[in-house]
This record gives structure tokens, C-alpha cells and sequence, in this order.
């Protein structure tokens, strides 16, 4: 693939109306961005609870197309965050495209277990071993012998985001884990998950994509940032570093952007308040793809000009 020159976020906004649809916005330097079709929506779900939350992209290397997978949920529609957690969509909302600009669905695919009361933040990642996508959410189960359900990782695989194989359980915790991001750096798979226990991110490093294999490594900055959950994570494209987005719900404020030059030394920076611009909206639980120049002039010409 040719070189990355800028980034794509895309994200929600939040619980108003319209908030729970797709955003987009572009960045040259992934740490300002510009939103795009002037801060309104540009892909819309009016299917299943006709709102997805937590988008996540990425670029299909066995057909070229780009993919974006969501949360089947609007919470705004009223019925409550129990609802949703126990009685939720089991569907993942999924459009494809071959530019970026024009987008097929969306469609719905249900790979939630039976007695899965959500399917929530779905990602993927390129499962090399496998030559095909692991894609993994997070359900609230009652397994035998509890008392309560708990909030836990399921896995799948698939090539075309439309047939997928027989959920799995990939990832539990002592309590609730409802977002996970797995992001491969050099020869290790870098795996942050939400934890409910104490509401902050955690960091799992591992060489292979295997359940078992993933052992945790210490990061200060993150046990100390409480109230974050979404994490999102890229490479820069211009030097060997990193960005971790976390998304602080607890203060409402969108997303915070932190720096590593190696995730697996665990060490992060906070940015100054001056150093990054996250724009206009605000920027909820989503994902960033690096762009060829190719890919951002024709995001730019498209949704980029205000009116």
C-alpha cells in the first residue's frame, strides 16, 4: 500500500437526535481535525434501533473495500441503558464501500449467542494466522451457576462481514468489559479494554491473536485516567509513534488523545491542551484509518468544503 499522508476519524456524537449515527472527520497530522459535511451525519442507519453507536473502519485486503461496523442502538428512542444492555440488538450494522464516498447498506447481521442481551463496539482485526477478520463485542451473559450477567468479550470470524462463524467467549474480566481495541505494533498484538472495575482502560500485550496468549502490561497513565472507556489506537504516519484515544463519558467531554512511542513499555504522554483540536462536534466512541493522499483529497472534495 502506497503511504499515508492524513486520517480518518470515524465516530458518534452522543444521545441527542442524530448523534447516534456516523460521523466523519480529517486530519493531516491525527491530532487536528476538521469535521466533515459541515458536523452532520453522513451515513445514516434507519434499520434495526435505527442509531449505531461505536464505528469502527477498516480496509478489507482480500477485496480492497473499506468496511465499517457499529453498535445496533439509539439510545435517544427512550428505553432506557437496562434495555439495552439486557434486552439490546444482537445484529451488528455494517455498510461497505470501494471509495469511501459512496457507501452500500446498511446491512444487518446477528452474531449475538441466544441469551446475549447486546452485541456492543465491534471491531475487527486481520487475523494473519487465519487469513481471514477476527471481530469481537461485547454481550452481557448469565453464565450457569451466576447470580448475575456480566458484561463479556465474544469472537467470530469472517472474510465478507456477511457470514460470520459461531460466536465465541475471547476476553473476560472480574467485572464488566464492554470495549476492547486491538491494534498489532511491530511483532506484538496490543490489546485496551474498558474495565468496569475501577472504569479505566487496560493494556494486554501478545504475539498471536490466541484468547489465552494475551499477558497485561503495566501503564501508570492509564490505571490513573478513571471515567475513560472507547479506546481507539493508530499509528502516526510520519514517525514510530502512537495514539490511544479514550473517550471521557464521565466528564463529557469527548475524546482525549494520549502518545506512545511503544505501547509495550506502557509509558504514556497527555498532550497539552494546545496540542490537539478535536473540532467542532463532539467525539464520541469511533475509530481512525490512515489515508492515502488519494483517500483524503476525495473525503476533502466530497464533505470537506463548508458551506
Amino acid at each position: 500500500m502506497e503511504s499515508c499522508t492524513g486520517y480518518l476519524f470515524v465516530h458518534f456524537t452522543g444521545e441527542e437526535k442524530l448523534g447516534e449515527q456516523i460521523y466523519f472527520a480529517l486530519s493531516r497530522d491525527g491530532l487536528h481535525w476538521m469535521d466533515l459535511n459541515n458536523g452532520n451525519p453522513v451515513l445514516l442507519s434507519d434499520i434495526g434501533e435505527k442509531g449505531v453507536r461505536d464505528p469502527f473502519i477498516l480496509r478489507n485486503p482480500l477485496n480492497g473495500r473499506y468496511v465499517i461496523i457499529a453498535t445496533d442502538l439509539r439510545i435517544e428512542a427512550g428505553k432506557g441503558w437496562k434495555a439495552a444492555e439486557e434486552a439490546g440488538s444482537r445484529n451488528l450494522i455494517v455498510w461497505e464501500s470501494e471509495d469511501l464516498i459512496h457507501w452500500d447498506g446498511p446491512f444487518s447481521h446477528e452474531v449475538g449467542i441466544p441469551g446475549a442481551g447486546c452485541v456492543w463496539a465491534p471491531e475487527a482485526i486481520w487475523d494473519e494466522a487465519r487469513q481471514e477478520f477476527l471481530v469481537f463485542w461485547a454481550s452481557k451473559v448469565r453464565e450457569e451457576g451466576e447470580a448475575e450477567a456480566r458484561q463479556r468479550i465474544y469472537a467470530s470470524h469472517t472474510r465478507d462481514f456477511h457470514t460470520y462463524t459461531k460466536a465465541e467467549k475471547y476476553q473476560e474480566g472480574m467485572n464488566h468489559i464492554i470495549d476492547t481495541t486491538i491494534l498489532k505494533a511491530g511483532e506484538y498484538y496490543f490489546r485496551f479494554s474498558k474495565d468496569e472495575t475501577v472504569k479505566n482502560i487496560r493494556l494486554e500485550k501478545s504475539k498471536s491473536l490466541d484468547k489465552e496468549s494475551f499477558t497485561e502490561v503495566q501503564a501508570p497513565v492509564l490505571n490513573e485516567l478513571i471515567g475513560v472507556e472507547g479506546p481507539a489506537s493508530f499509528p502516526f504516519n510520519d514517525r514510530k509513534e502512537w495514539c490511544l484515544m479514550v473517550d471521557r463519558f464521565a466528564e463529557g467531554k469527548g475524546y482525549l488523545p494520549l502518545l506512545s512511542d511503544d505501547f509495550g513499555s506502557g509509558c504514556f504522554r497527555i498532550p497539552e491542551e494546545q496540542e490537539y483540536d478535536l473540532g467542532r462536534t463532539k467525539k464520541r466512541h469511533g475509530s481512525v484509518l490512515n489515508l492515502t493522499e488519494e483517500e483524503y483529497c476525495a473525503l476533502y472534495e466530497k464533505w470537506g468544503k463548508q458551506q
